[in-house]
């Protein structure tokens, strides 16, 4: 019986996890994106080791929020960017590899100049060049779109129609083999901290699945009345987290 309400405890945290917030109406102004190669930083402080620094690719773009009515927060919870990064396709000449990345940003203040922003990484780079340096020579097109509340409330291209991402054309192919990356995931991380919306860390669903397969087990011995599972999974996944078990 102490199991079974330790993983009801699990379960209802996951839920709240789960759940939205609603913000009232929302405005996005945005900039179109902008990119350019970044050298690799280099840390003080830490033994040096000798190296040369290779260079990154580093896509932006500025962007404002407004919220009516304003909270006294004067801050946006969260808002999502949709990152759409068109490369020239190194085994085909005249097509492109499209890449994507979802960014969750976090405690965005409003009325303020913030950046969202992607990256390639050197070796990224090299894949597609066979070079680890001008990065931005390999790059084609470049979209975004900002989500507040699951509405589009803003989206940008630097050349050609917004939503170009959205048109099939058999010139232009996804690809995950070459992966663009949030700021967090990069070594310019600590880097112009306030430049930058927030990123929201990752979340870890290994205690969630492990929550499950524990239910399973206690049914399985007795432990957990069978009703007693459904609620749980029933629970779960009205607030949509099977998705991601």
């Amino acid at each position: 019986m102490k199991n079974a309400t330790k993983l009801s405890s699990w379960i209802f945290a996951a839920a709240l996890l789960c759940s939205s917030i609603s913000y009232g109406d929302s405005k996005v102004e945005g900039d179109d994106p902008e990119f350019d190669d970044l050298p690799s930083p280099e840390f003080q402080y830490v033994k040096n080791k000798r190296f040369v620094p290779n260079e990154w690719l580093g896509v932006e773009a500025k962007i404002k929020v407004q919220l009516s009515p304003e909270p006294k927060s004067k801050t946006l919870g969260s808002m999502v960017v949709k990152w759409f990064v068109a490369v020239k396709n190194p085994e085909k000449s005249g097509t492109f590899l499209l890449l994507t990345k979802t960014v969750n940003h976090v405690n965005i203040p409003l009325n303020e100049d913030v950046y969202t922003s992607v990256y390639l990484s050197p070796n990224s780079i090299r894949l597609l060049t066979g070079s680890a340096r001008g990065g931005k020579n390999a790059v084609e097109y470049v979209g975004y779109e900002v989500i507040v509340d699951g509405v589009t409330k803003e989206a940008s291209t630097n050349k050609g129609k917004v939503g170009w991402w959205k048109t099939e054309s058999p010139k232009i192919v996804a690809s995950d083999s070459v992966p663009l990356l949030a700021k967090s995931e990069t070594p310019f991380a600590p880097f112009w901290w306030d430049r930058y919306a927030e990123v929201k860390p990752e979340k870890n669903w290994s205690l969630l699945r492990y929550a499950f397969s524990s239910i399973s087990t206690l049914t399985q011995y007795g432990r957990l009345p069978k009703h007693r599972r459904s609620e749980h999974r029933l629970s779960a996944h009205q607030h949509g987290c099977f998705r991601y078990l």
